[in-house]
């Protein structure tokens, strides 16, 4: 099983970003996938989720109206869209992906690190 983000780096406020996440190692259909991000010293938190089929998504409420999450399942990949973004998001961002039928099974990439500033 791997995930496997990329896509990161440094941006000025303002900017844009968007992250791919590639899965392989297990059937990518049947996993609900998120995007969660942390900084040093706070717990890692959930910014995006949708569903297994990408008919429903969520957001935390800070990135809504400036995060997009999708999914392509014939390419077993899920993308973070992100845009408008203000130092705060500055945080690795890590890919999740949960078993749809037993939330205990759940793996983790290895994250990506995003910087905003100028």
């Amino acid at each position: 099983v791997q995930l496997v983000e990329s896509g990161g780096g440094l941006v000025q406020p303002g900017g844009s970003l968007r992250l791919p996440c590639a899965a392989s190692g297990f059937t990518f259909s049947n996993y609900v996938m998120s995007w969660y991000r942390q900084v040093p010293g706070k717990e890692r938190e959930v910014v995006a989720t949708i569903s297994r089929g990408g008919g429903t998504t969520n957001y935390e409420a800070s990135v809504k109206d400036r995060f997009t999450i999708s999914r392509d399942n014939a390419k077993n990949t899920v993308y973070l869209q992100m845009n408008s973004l203000k130092a705060e998001d500055t945080a690795v961002y890590y890919c999740n992906a949960k078993y749809a039928f037993d939330s205990s099974r759940n793996y983790w990439g290895q994250g990506t690190q995003v910087t905003v500033s100028s």
